[in-house]
């Protein structure tokens, strides 16, 4: 039997500078892979389609972060706090490339 994801949320802004930044998060059925059972992806993409900064949990890599062309592990406490500390980071990121 296979369990299928819920969408529990999903939020795409896009600004007037053509930046994107997107949130997703699934519930699905806990696993060694996903042990919270949560599946997430938030990004921030610059206009010209770059990713500046992300955070997923991909199968096979755990919880971990983009910056700047790298990857590197992150924490991850619950989803909500992931999306305060996302939502800080791009608006930190946003103030310094204007």
């Amino acid at each position: 039997m296979t369990h299928r994801a819920i969408l529990l949320f999903h939020e795409k802004v896009e600004y007037a500078d053509g930046d994107i930044v997107e949130v997703k998060a699934w519930a699905v059925a806990p696993s060694p892979a996903k042990p919270e059972g949560i599946k997430y992806s938030l990004v921030y993409i610059g206009k010209d389609g770059t990713r500046i900064l992300g955070y997923d949990n991909a199968e096979g890599k755990g919880h971990h972060k983009h910056l700047g062309g790298r990857e590197s592990p992150s924490e991850f406490t619950n989803i909500e706090r992931l999306i305060e500390r996302f939502g800080q980071e791009v608006a930190h990121l946003r103030r310094r490339m204007t």
